[in-house]
């Protein structure tokens, strides 16, 4: 599970050394007690199933006995039968509604069932039953926390610091939830004290997400690297790596990421930032590799694709396998607009000049369909209009890049492309308005340098979305 998550909810087991079973008329109730400690020493062992056949056996002679039903239910959570867990759970607190532990181990069935407004409703009512205790706040807080709720998440977490100050687990998730709060100097308070209480990556890494929110970049690397040395997990290098991308340090992301790969060898977000560094530093063709890699493990994520057209562009040699890649991205994905521009400007890529080679209309075709599914695609409009230039099909091509620019004014090939063909059909002062903006957007780096750095800020945005949160470690 990852590191950058919020503790899990404890379970709290309630032992008894034996057990009252009225109306037991073919056992003694020594044969009773005996089977229930052979249970408890099972559940104990991680002997679940053997476990749960000895407190089946019990069941007819436990009577309002809860702490068979609440130990029962807690053995079939262990063997992942989550609505078996809550009933059980559920009877142990109708016979015991005071008990706090087995509110707290019902509550966390039902989350672990998707029931989450039950299990919120569980957890606050174990707390108006134990106000000024730490599990109870903690766990309420935490519920709140992983439910997106900070506001009210912090209180309660707070409130479990003041009871218990010096464990790890609650004052980490109390500084994430000042991080999410956007209170940073707290949120960085909090994780120095944890750095000398326990020297973690999950701290480093939290530490390294608050330099980066408040501009402090070289720091910023400098713990998402201690992170990861600390703890090699994906996430740690995984934004290590991705902290070079987003400050163009592409030369050092290349070996984290290319180590990244060879311990998650199965991770699209490592084989995509590892294609990206690689592309970055011009190494193209093995930039292709990485990215057909993460596309083989995983056709369905957008990301890929995105910058293998940009590595393709320059890197033709693996064109079958890139091609291929494209068509199954286009099949499967008919109704996206991107999926359609893909697979034409993989199937022109490196053919403007064999047109023998070259279906044409296969490529207008798809452009129209990408065009007609997004017509706020502006790289669909201008690449029809190159291909209508190409063709010298003018009045298809100028309305092109003319939409384009409609939708991007900062397109500068497709300003000088526009121009050139207003020169082609004599309307030289149209062309000259077009070549003045083009030299001021080159002037201004206005380019694909930054449209292609954009591209990675999205990237890595999208990767760690969701990441940054309250753990649900499990203790």
């Amino acid at each position: 599970m990852s590191n950058r998550q919020f503790i899990g909810l404890q379970l709290f087991i309630v032992l008894v050394c034996s057990v009252a079973a009225p109306g037991a008329q073919d056992q003694s109730k020594q044969e009773l007690d005996k089977e229930y400690r052979l249970a408890v020493n099972d559940y104990e062992a991680g002997r679940y199933e053997q476990a749960a056949r000895s407190l089946e056996t019990l069941l007819p002679y436990a009577g309002s006995s809860s702490t068979i039903h609440e130990l029962l239910g807690l053995v079939y959570a262990s063997l992942n039968e989550p609505e078996r867990a809550v009933d059980e759970l559920k009877t142990a607190v109708q016979l015991k509604p005071d008990w706090v532990e087995a509110r707290t181990n019902l509550a966390t069935a039902l989350l672990r069932s998707g029931k989450n407004e039950l299990a919120g409703e569980q957890f606050r009512r174990a707390l108006a039953l134990e106000p000024n205790g730490y599990d109870t706040n903690h766990n309420l807080g935490e519920f709140y926390a992983q439910s997106g709720k900070l506001a009210e998440a912090w209180p309660l977490l707070e409130q479990a610091r003041t009871v218990s100050p010096g464990v790890y687990e609650n004052t980490y998730d109390l500084a994430m939830t000042d991080f999410l709060l956007g209170r940073n100097d707290e949120a960085r308070t909090l994780a120095l004290d944890l750095v000398r209480q326990k020297d973690s990556g999950e701290v480093h890494n939290l530490l390294g997400q608050i330099d980066e929110k408040q501009g402090k970049y070289v720091a910023a690397a400098t713990d998402y690297e201690v992170a990861a040395h600390l703890d090699p997990s994906e996430d740690n290098l995984f934004d290590w790596g991705s902290e070079m991308l987003l400050h163009r340090t592409y030369e050092a992301a290349i070996p984290i990421f290319q180590e990244a790969a060879r311990r998650y060898p199965k991770s699209p977000r490592i084989l995509i930032g590892l294609g990206l560094s690689l592309y970055s530093r011009g190494k193209y063709d093995e930039a292709v590799t990485a990215l057909l890699a993460a596309i083989a493990i995983n056709p369905a994520d957008s990301r890929a694709y995105v910058f293998l057209s940009k590595a393709y562009n320059s890197s033709p040699l693996q064109a079958d396998e890139v091609v291929e890649a494209f068509r199954r991205y286009a099949e499967t994905q008919p109704n996206r607009a991107l999926a359609q521009y893909y697979y034409a400007i993989s199937l022109w890529k490196g053919k403007r000049t064999e047109d023998t080679n070259l279906d044409q209309k296969a490529v207008e075709n798809l452009l129209l369909k990408s065009a007609s599914l997004d017509d706020s695609l502006a790289d669909a409009h201008v690449q029809l209009g190159n291909l209508y230039a190409d063709q010298h099909k003018y009045e298809k091509s100028i309305p092109q890049y003319v939409r384009a620019l409609e939708l991007d004014p900062n397109l500068a090939d497709a300003h000088y492309r526009l121009g050139t063909d207003y020169v082609h059909v004599g309307q030289k002062e149209s062309a000259q308005k077009e070549f003045a903006v083009y030299q001021k957007l080159r002037a201004q780096h206005l380019d694909e340098i930054e449209r292609e750095r954009a591209a990675v800020q999205q990237f890595v945005f999208d990767a760690k979305a969701g990441t940054s949160k309250p753990s649900d470690r499990t203790n």
